[in-house]
């Protein structure tokens, strides 16, 4: 194979492989419900959490857990609803 012959083909296919891809009708909907479910979930653990329990550091990790993913999922989901609104 000539060197310009590859060449064509490589771009060829990175032209094929670089493609823009449309996302899914219902991506912004999937999303919002997942990150709306994360919210929800966290905010469980942490009303399950007992003040008592926090004297031993054993038990720190799920409430840490829980504001991390918690505060996560709402800054996503704030941010995917002011998106929309601005759309």
């Amino acid at each position: 194979m000539t060197e310009a012959a590859s060449s064509s083909n490589f771009e060829g296919l990175l032209r094929q492989a670089l493609a823009p891809v449309e996302p899914p009708e219902d991506l912004a909907q999937r999303l919002e419900s997942t990150l709306t479910s994360l919210t929800e979930l966290a905010v469980g653990e942490l009303e399950a959490w007992e003040l008592s329990a926090m004297r031993d550091p054993r038990n720190w990790v799920r409430p840490a857990a829980a504001v991390v993913v918690g505060s996560t999922a709402g800054v996503a989901l704030v941010l995917l609803r002011a998106r929309r609104r601005i759309s």
